[in-house]
C-alpha cells in the first residue's frame, strides 16, 4: 500500500510536522538533538531530568554532591537540575531558529519535580512550547502549565489513566492540553505505565488501546484536532499507514525515542551508539528492577543480567520456626532468627560457596546473596543517595514529609541516578543501565544505517517523512 504521507499540524501557533522527539531521561536528549529536530520542522524535546550545565570551555560540569545529609544533597540536585535544563532550553531554542517547537520532558516521579519544572519555566519564558510529563499521575501539571501559559502533554498508557487525570484536574485547564501522549507499555523504552491489570509478558495491540483513549477524550468533549501521540515501537511510518487520517482515531502524531539516539547530533557517547547497531530482537528487556517501582525497558546487557542473577539468588525466611521453615540459615547472616526451608538452606550454601557470601534483607522478608564486593558497592550507593526520585525503593528516600518511605532499602534494585549519569558521560555501556525501545534491533536491519551510516537529525526526519 502506498504511504499516505503526513500533513503538518498547528502546534503552539505554528505549523509543524506531527513528529515528536522523545525526551530521553538523563542527558540522552539535549539541546543539540532537540534543537535540530525542531529546526527540521518537528517538535524537539529537551530532557529536563538532571540536564547538563557547561563550563566556560563548553564541557559538561560534573554533578558532584557535597551536602552531609540526603536533604542537603537533594537541594543541590534541584539546583543542578534547574540550571542544566534552563541552559539546554536556551541552546535548543537558538538552534531551532524559529522553526518547529521545543518541548521539555519531566518525570513526575523525579525528586523535586514540581520545583524543577517551575524553576525552569520561570527562566525560559517564551522558549518552551509544551511540557510532556509521565511516570506517575501528574495531577498538578495542568495548574503549573496555566501559571506559566505553556501547553502540557500528559503521558499515559491507557484510557483509564487519562480519564482519572482529566476528571481530577485537566478539565479545568482544557485549552492548554495540546496533545495526549500514549506511551505503549510493551514497546516504549525507559519507564512505562504498565498497570497491575496488565501482563508484562502479554503485549496488547496498541490500536484498540489508542482508540479507547480517543473514546474517553470524545466523551469528555475534547476535539479530534487534539492529537494523540503514538509513542513506543514507531520505526517506519508506512507501518502505521492505517492510523493516518483515520476517523476512528482522530489526529495522530508520532513520537520517536529510539531512532534519534543514532544521529550526529545525539549526545550519547560513541560506544553506546555502536552498541545499538549490534542488538537483536529480544535484546531489550521489560523488567522491574527500577527503584521507581515502575516497569521499564532497557538493553539486556551484563548490568541488567547481573540484577536478574542477584534476584535469582533469593530465598524467603521466617523470624521463627514455622511451617516448612524448619532450619536455621547458617551462611550470609549474623544471628539465629533466620528460618528457611531445608532446600533453600542448600541453595544458600551453594551460593556462598560460589563467593556470594553476604545475605542482604529485602523489604519482602527475603534475603538475596551477593559477594562482599557487591555488598560494599550497594551500601555505598545507598549512603550516597541524593534524592533523585520522589520515592526510591533502593535507598528508602522520599522527597517530602519525613523523607523516608518507611520501607527497608531494597538491595535488588540500584542507584538509577548514578548509572544514567555514567552511561551518558562515557561510562561502560555493558556495566550501566542502557534504556532503549523494543524496536532498537531494527538499527541492524534497516538499510538506512548500513555501512555504518549515521544520519544528521535533518536526514533522519526527511527519511521518516518518506515512510521509511
Amino acid at each position: 500500500m502506498e504511504f499516505k504521507g503526513l500533513k503538518p499540524i498547528n502546534y503552539g501557533g505554528r505549523e509543524v510536522w506531527p513528529l515528536v522527539e522523545g525526551g530521553k531521561g538523563v542527558s540522552a536528549t539535549n539541546h543539540a538533538s532537540s534543537g535540530a529536530w525542531a529546526a527540521a520542522g518537528g517538535i524537539g524535546t529537551v530532557s529536563a531530568v538532571n540536564a547538563d550545565s557547561y563550563d566556560a570551555d563548553g564541557n559538561p560540569i560534573p554533578q558532584l554532591y557535597h551536602g552531609a545529609t540526603r536533604k542537603d544533597r537533594h537541594q543541590e540536585l534541584i539546583d543542578y537540575a534547574i540550571a542544566g535544563a534552563v541552559e539546554q532550553v536556551r541552546r535548543a531554542y537558538d538552534i531551532a531558529n524559529g522553526q518547529g517547537a521545543i518541548n521539555i520532558n519531566v518525570l513526575w516521579e523525579m525528586g523535586g519535580a514540581q520545583q524543577v519544572l517551575e524553576g525552569v519555566l520561570e527562566k525560559t519564558k517564551g522558549m518552551v512550547t509544551g511540557v510532556t510529563c509521565g511516570a506517575g499521575m501528574p495531577y498538578k501539571l495542568a495548574e503549573i502549565a496555566a501559571r506559566f501559559n505553556v501547553n502540557y502533554l500528559p503521558i499515559i498508557s491507557s484510557g483509564r489513566a487519562f480519564r482519572a487525570l482529566w476528571k481530577r484536574s485537566y478539565h479545568k485547564v482544557a485549552d492548554l492540553m495540546a496533545a495526549v501522549v500514549y506511551e505503549d507499555p510493551w514497546l516504549a523504552g525507559g519507564h512505562n505505565g504498565l498497570s497491575n491489570a496488565e501482563d508484562p509478558t502479554k503485549p496488547e495491540d496498541p490500536y484498540p488501546r489508542v482508540k479507547a483513549v480517543r473514546d474517553v477524550m470524545r466523551a469528555e468533549g475534547i476535539s479530534d484536532d487534539v492529537p494523540i501521540v503514538m509513542a513506543g515501537g514507531v520505526w517506519y511510518l508506512r507501518e502505521w499507514n492505517d492510523w493516518i487520517d483515520n476517523p476512528e482515531l482522530g489526529q495522530i502524531a508520532f513520537q520517536f525515542g529510539t531512532r534519534p539516539l543514532l544521529t550526529h547530533e545525539s549526545p550519547i557517547p560513541q560506544q553506546w551508539k555502536d552498541m545499538l547497531r549490534t542488538l537483536n530482537e529480544g535484546d531489550v528487556l521489560l523488567h522491574k528492577f527500577s527503584p521507581t517501582g515502575f516497569y521499564s525497558s532497557a538493553v539486556r546487557n551484563p548490568f541488567l543480567r547481573s540484577l536478574e542473577a542477584r534476584s535469582e539468588r533469593q530465598i524467603p525466611y521466617s523470624r521463627v520456626e514455622a511451617g516448612e521453615h524448619t532450619v536455621q540459615l547458617d551462611v550470609g547472616v549474623k544471628g539465629k532468627n533466620f528460618w528457611v526451608t531445608p532446600k533453600d538452606l542448600e541453595r544458600a550454601r551453594s551460593w556462598a560457596a560460589q563467593g556470594h557470601t553476604e545475605a542482604l534483607k529485602t523489604p519482602d522478608d527475603t534475603v538475596v546473596f551477593v559477594s562482599a564486593e557487591e555488598r560494599a558497592l550497594i551500601r555505598q550507593d545507598q549512603a550516597d543517595c541524593m534524592g533523585c526520585l520522589s520515592h526510591c525503593g533502593f535507598s528508602s528516600w522520599k522527597d517530602h514529609d519525613d523523607y523516608t518511605t518507611g520501607r527497608l532499602a531494597d538491595p535488588r534494585s540500584f542507584c538509577i541516578q548514578k548509572t544514567l549519569q555514567d552511561i551518558a558521560h562515557g561510562g561502560d555501556v555493558d556495566q550501566n543501565l542502557a534504556f532503549a525501545g523494543h524496536a532498537a534491533y531494527r538499527f541492524k536491519q534497516d538499510p538506512f544505517y548500513s555501512n555504518n551510516f549515521t544520519p544528521t537529525v535533518k536526514q533522519l526526519v526527511d527519511r521518516i517523512l518518506t515512510g521509511d
